[in-house]
């Protein structure tokens, strides 16, 4: 069993996991401070936009990003991503008015629009698809690693020596990020050289129908998403926490300890059961969120979220490349991508703007994505096909 499973983890596959972890956790690690540093500039109204710019470029640069890993190669788009992240994170403390920094948003976001759908495409030609569950387990608890740090570091950071201090050590995780990559060899066997027509997109970029059922699913869950990285600082803060970092990193360490076990269990029993599970799980989490009015049951959904979302996402992200053509995995991970922004953007957009910076509106900003959730296990349910 061990020598198995060492053929089907290679050292390529622990070399893309451990930059994954860098990276996410290169960005991961500002977005508690973000709203407060975005008040300081002036800009306290524009919450919502921290986490919706963001993702809308990532959404709008997935096409591409599948397309250009389909023909010049997974390695150049997982390291394009990385290097937007350094350039970005060395901008805050250049751009420091309110325009500037939604500008900053907007390009920071192509990092993750490339370097994931690079990751996952780079997985999905070494790693057999009986063991996709598990894989996309793995790469996903390397990053929720990285995600589960970096807040907490971030914090200590800006608390200690200041938001720039932070900036930079988020520049220096993403260049240990490249670092790492450049050891991968490319797995794309016929690989092409760059030319501009390769950034010419046509409809089919933008969505592959194969993987349309965990496409809508991830939708659906991400609204989820974009709403509780808007609006947990807020509510950290009503209920008396001080390091705001330490609720995303009760997220993202309950999502580590589940995605290995939801993965492998994706594998044996299917993904559908898996997502019945883990989505009305979300939806009670969340419910669980938005009535908290202490620090204890704040904690407790936000736990309860962590083991939705982390059984979620490895479980779709495994399905979308069961389902894609084998000769275009790209442009099925992109799609699965491009629904995921665009659940993300709404859902920050909409947790900003049902908030409205009220506390007495957390409920109902909660009760919204608890919907969607409880809508995508109807679905799963129902829906018997592909």
């Amino acid at each position: 069993m061990n020598e198995h499973r060492s053929r089907v983890y290679t050292r390529a596959f622990w070399l893309v996991c451990t930059s994954s972890l860098f990276f996410f956790a290169s960005f991961n690690m500002m977005i508690p401070e973000l709203p407060a540093y975005l008040t300081s500039l002036g800009g306290a109204d524009y919450k919502g936009l921290i986490i919706s710019l963001f993702t809308l470029t990532a959404m709008v640069s997935r096409p591409f990003s599948g397309k250009l890993a389909d023909t010049i190669g997974r390695k150049p788009v997982m390291l394009l991503g990385v290097m937007v992240c350094v350039a970005c994170s060395l901008s805050y403390p250049v751009l420091t008015s309110v325009a500037g920094f939604m500008i900053i948003r907007l390009i920071h976001g192509f990092s993750t629009g490339f370097t994931p759908t690079g990751q996952v495409a780079f997985l999905s030609d070494i790693i057999p698809a009986n063991r996709r569950g598990e894989a996309m387990g793995l790469l996903g608890t390397a990053g929720t690693i990285g995600m589960a740090g970096g807040p907490a570091i971030g914090g200590l950071l800006a608390f200690e020596f200041g938001l720039n201090a932070l900036f930079y050590c988020s520049a220096f995780f993403a260049l240990l990020s490249i670092a790492i990559l450049l050891a991968v060899q490319e797995t794309l066997t016929n690989q092409q050289r760059f030319a501009a027509h390769h950034l010419r997109v046509t409809a089919t970029d933008f969505f592959e129908p194969l993987v349309w059922t965990p496409s809508f699913v991830m939708a659906l869950t991400a609204f989820a998403y974009g709403t509780v990285f808007t609006v947990i600082p807020d509510f950290g803060s009503w209920v008396g926490i001080q390091n705001k970092g330490l609720l995303f990193t009760y997220i993202t360490v309950s999502s580590l300890f589940i995605r290995l076990v939801a993965g492998r269990l994706s594998d044996r029993v299917g993904r559908r059961p898996v997502l019945l599970v883990s989505t009305l799980l979300m939806g009670c989490a969340l419910l669980v969120i938005g009535g908290a009015e202490s620090r204890g049951w704040l904690i407790l959904g936000v736990v309860l979220y962590g083991l939705a979302q982390g059984s979620t996402s490895p479980t779709l992200l495994a399905w979308a490349t069961d389902l894609s053509n084998p000769f275009f995995k790209g442009r099925g991970v992109a799609t699965l991508y491009i629904f995921m922004e665009l659940g993300i953007g709404l859902g920050a957009l909409g947790g900003g703007w049902f908030f409205a910076n009220e506390p007495e509106n957390f409920l109902l900003t909660f009760a919204v994505p608890a919907g969607l959730s409880f809508v995508s296990f109807a679905y799963l349910l129902y829906q018997k096909t592909n």
